[in-house]
């Protein structure tokens, strides 16, 4: 619900014409689901504006036959379904590649195609806790924690975008598509990389750490006089002596406890301590002012307010979402940048099947008797008739 269509949403954005096939009843389940406004669901939103939905019925054969016809005229399928319903369908990637060689067809499952769990469900959640995600995040005294947004899911498609581009890139050299194949759990268990290779390597379970790092020492997340809150990432030796200059500290740079990254993890309590108290004597505001006159790396916690609020992000990076029930909004727009091209604009959420008719008889050429013997039948959603 959100990791193959986050992968079509990055497609999207740089041009690719997206044909979203949903349930003709009750379309996709993310339809349905929480933070909602006005009878739009908010992430639904962001992930499929700009795409055309077109209703058909998959557990039909009838309806699979059409999605047959459409996938002939494609350059890439994405699919999320558990692995082995494609080819129960008689639509894996043996199948369709047979009949179109330049395919490139996507799959995002739980576990991959292939494996002991392949045949495992599998949600943002699961992949979170099996990926080392979830025992890493939090506080050593608090659980592991999950979350509270679609984590795996939106590194999975991102991830999946990565590698459908990869295919069509690699088709142009050899005239071939391919069977690209993403697991939920596995670009996030490639960032956690460092703690499978520690424990392989030393025997060392890393384990969670709060706001620090565990790599590099100080870093975290600080309170001011005012309450706000802001982070600071002294990641490096040069950064650690602007930060120790701005506090007005440098005495710490000669002192054997913290003159280096290695001395500084092993003091790390009494110099998280340290800046602590320093930063809590300024207002948040004035404390970044002097971090930044130093080129510290700090930044502000943004809540969503203050996102929208923020200039950079206003002219980098927020778009409008035009032409909904939501009214004037703002999404975050395409992860990067590229020279020549300003984006696009995202108007609109397509109802299910809005776009059934206009796919289906205008570009597939679809005689329109049998456009409505099967929308009558239920397969197809869209009116019958003009």
């Amino acid at each position: 619900m959100y990791a193959a269509p986050t992968a079509g949403r990055m497609l999207r954005d740089f041009g690719a014409d997206v044909v979203k096939i949903e349930d003709p009843g009750h379309g996709d389940f993310a339809r349905q689901w929480q933070p909602a406004h006005r009878g739009l669901a908010i992430g639904f939103s962001r992930l499929n504006s700009g795409k055309r939905s077109v209703g058909i019925d998959m557990r039909h054969p009838d309806g699979r036959e059409v999605v047959r016809e459409l996938i002939a005229k494609a350059d890439v399928v994405i699919e999320n379904f558990r692995p082995g319903r494609m080819e129960a369908w008689g639509m894996g990637w043996r199948e369709l590649s047979a009949n179109h060689p330049g395919l490139v067809m996507t799959r995002v499952s739980g576990f991959g195609q292939s494996g002991p769990y392949r045949e495992r469900p599998g949600f943002g959640t699961v992949a979170e806790t099996a990926s080392g995600y979830a025992f890493l995040n939090g506080w050593p005294q608090t659980p592991p924690t999950a979350p509270p947004f679609g984590f795996a899911d939106s590194i999975a498609g991102i991830s999946a975008a990565f590698g459908t581009a990869m295919a069509l890139f690699r088709r142009e050299l050899s005239g071939f598509g391919n069977e690209v194949d993403v697991a939920l759990y596995e670009p996030l268990m490639f960032i956690l990389g460092d703690a499978v290779l520690n424990f392989s390597a030393s025997g060392t379970i890393m384990q969670r750490q709060g706001n620090a790092s565990g790599a590099a020492s100080p870093r975290g997340i600080y309170q001011a006089s005012d309450d706000g809150w802001l982070s600071i990432a002294a990641s490096n030796q040069t950064i650690a002596m602007r930060l120790f200059d701005a506090m007005q500290r440098p005495d710490l740079k000669n002192d054997d406890r913290y003159s280096t990254n290695t001395a500084r993890m092993a003091n790390n309590e009494s110099l998280q301590q340290i800046v602590v108290d320093w930063v809590r004597t300024q207002p948040r505001d004035q404390v970044l002012a002097v971090l930044e006159e130093h080129e510290v790396v700090a930044a502000p916690v943004n809540d969503a307010s203050d996102i929208v609020a923020d200039p950079h992000f206003a002219e980098r990076t927020l778009v409008e979402l035009a032409g909904t029930v939501l009214g004037p909004a703002l999404v975050p727009g395409p992860v990067l940048h590229m020279g020549g091209y300003s984006g696009p604009r995202y108007v609109g959420v397509p109802e299910v099947g809005e776009h059934t008719r206009q796919v289906l008889i205008d570009e597939l050429g679809m005689a329109a008797d049998r456009f409505a013997h099967l929308v009558t039948e239920g397969t197809l959603a869209g009116a019958p008739s003009s």
